[in-house]
């Protein structure tokens, strides 16, 4: 954009680049159009632990669209965002989810159907960094409830089996498009754990024959909150454009992105119209089987925790 009257940095996870890349200029051409202001929309994708503590460092980002509330919450004890913030938007600030499922060569040559397989002897499995993804936790935490699920499942059987499923890494991806890259070019691993959207934006990129994708008989619901930078836009007078651009994806065309980029839209005749693209799976929240984020992120990604704890004796 030639000469835009406002400039918005959003900070976001890895792989939401493609999501943004299609929903900036449908917010741009609605801004346009409602006030005849050009808005440019500036984008900075990583692992969203490092991407939440590089606005914590100065990066002025207007907002952060994330895959964890930790990550949010992180900045709001830093005092860069609102402490209510998932009261600020509906849906507890998350416009849209998404699951964890399992993407395996094509013909699933190691028959992995469910995540019990994940820590068979002889698989081995890509999923990025449980401490700096959140792809990579929510990987963590979706075998760790499966395992819980489980009859006689308890904290210490849960993890054993993750200290098999992390066993089977031979490496951690630095981000979830990182873990894809690994995956999908390097031809490292026999399943790659990631969200039900990037399987489609690995199908556009490497063709629908080169993998499968399979769903577990349960997984972890994935929610995506979203926050204004208070520090940020009062500095930089953005705050109703910033505004605007979150509350943006909860409109029709928003949601409708959110499901043309394989994300569950929230509103119910959109998912209703996408049904067909999105297969019902059985899932669990954080909150059901770990009591909240901020104690699953202390019992299991604080140093010291239990992701330390097996990945010492891996």
């Amino acid at each position: 954009m030639a000469s835009a009257d406002v400039t918005l940095l959003n900070a976001s996870y890895d792989v939401a680049r493609d999501f943004y890349k299609d929903y900036n200029p449908l917010f741009q051409k609605y801004w346009k159009a409602k006030t005849g202001e050009s808005v440019e929309v500036k984008q900075s994708h990583g692992g969203s632990s490092k991407q939440v503590r590089a606005v914590a460092d100065g990066l002025e980002a207007d907002v952060v669209t994330m895959n964890q509330s930790p990550d949010v919450d992180f900045l709001a004890e830093k005092g860069l965002v609102a402490r209510d913030y998932t009261k600020k938007f509906p849906n507890n600030a998350s416009p849209y989810t998404s699951t964890m499922v399992f993407i395996v060569r094509r013909g699933n040559p190691k028959g992995i159907h469910d995540w019990s397989d994940l820590g068979r002897s002889g698989i081995q499995v890509i999923l990025p960094h449980p401490k700096t993804s959140g792809n990579g936790r929510y990987s963590y935490l979706g075998a760790w409830g499966y395992a819980l699920r489980q009859p006689g499942g308890n904290d210490k059987t849960a993890q054993e089996f993750v200290g098999r499923v992390l066993k089977n890494a031979p490496l951690f991806a630095a981000g979830g498009r990182d873990a894809t890259t690994t995956f999908m070019q390097r031809k490292l691993g026999d399943v790659l754990v990631s969200f039900e959207s990037e399987a489609e934006l690995i199908a556009r990129e490497f063709g629908r024959g080169e993998f499968e994708v399979v769903y577990p008989s349960q997984s972890i619901l994935a929610e995506f909150p979203v926050a204004i930078v208070d520090r940020v836009v009062d500095k930089k007078g953005t705050r109703r454009q910033a505004q605007a651009y979150l509350d943006y994806l909860w409109s029709k065309e928003g949601q409708e992105n959110a499901a043309q980029n394989y994300q569950r839209p929230r509103d119910p005749e959109v998912l209703k119209k996408y049904a067909a693209q999105f297969p019902a799976i059985r899932t669990f929240t954080v909150d059901e089987v770990f009591g909240s984020w901020s104690k699953a992120f202390a019992a299991h990604f604080r140093d010291g925790g239990s992701f330390d704890q097996i990945y010492q004796v891996k």
